[in-house]
């Protein structure tokens, strides 16, 4: 099971009071020790893992790969982990990390949701619902830069950016990443895909894991130009 120290139970004034409610009432210290508990009464052995990015991963890879529910999908990464696999990315998601077109069309997801908070911003006087609004443009804004960040780097290695027309990986590429790369995966396929950070329907996510075909599941026409680059 994942080995969680704290939960993020929110902060007064932002704007989620219903979902803060859930979560102080949520005893998540007293479950795992029942867990803990009972397990060790029924001569189990408990393995507690780093909890980070175990969502992320499944819903990313496990659940679209074997059509499960991205809930289970993470307690697979956990039994994974447990277990000592590491995880490596799907080849598919690297060369759509590689394809400036792909990422120009992500970055422009974020662009365009980040202009629309700004304007609710604007319109929005209650400060409780500001906080939150707030909020989430802060992520939009995270989000955006990380792929901001990774287009660079694939000016500045133009080779790269034929990777989606079929080019495999050169020798001695890898596909392990660290914990922190998921990030990248996470706000390059989840919310221009599917169009929330994280959603309960991941039928969208097959054709980008399989077969790399993003112009399938692309929700809305990208300008000619987009990040500086003509498309």
């Amino acid at each position: 099971m994942e080995n969680l120290k704290k939960v993020n139970r929110g902060y007064r004034g932002d704007g989620k009071a219903k979902l803060r409610k859930r979560l102080h009432h949520w005893n998540f210290k007293s479950l795992l020790s029942k867990i803990e508990r009972t397990a060790k009464l029924s001569g189990l052995e408990v393995i507690k893992v780093n909890p980070a990015f175990t969502s992320v991963i499944g819903a990313l890879k496990y659940a679209p790969q074997f059509g499960i529910d991205k809930d289970i999908a993470g307690t697979y990464v956990i039994g994974r982990r447990a277990l000592g696999f590491k995880e490596e990315v799907p080849e598919n998601y690297l060369k759509l990390l590689s394809y400036r077109e792909y990422l120009e069309y992500a970055i422009y997801t974020y662009t365009e949701k980040e202009e629309e908070l700004k304007e609710q911003l604007k319109k929005e006087t209650n400060q409780y619902k500001r906080n939150a609004i707030n909020s989430e443009l802060k992520q939009v804004q995270k989000a955006k830069g990380l792929l901001l960040e990774k287009l660079k780097s694939l000016q500045d290695e133009p080779s790269f950016c034929e990777a989606v027309n079929g080019r495999n990986p050169k020798r001695g590429e890898t596909k392990k990443v660290s914990q922190s790369a998921w990030q990248v995966l996470k706000v390059a396929f989840l919310f221009p895909v599917l169009g929330k950070v994280m959603s309960r329907d991941l039928s969208p996510l097959p054709p980008l894991l399989v077969e790399a075909l993003w112009d399938r599941v692309r929700r809305r026409s990208v300008p000619l130009e987009v990040g500086g680059t003509s498309q």
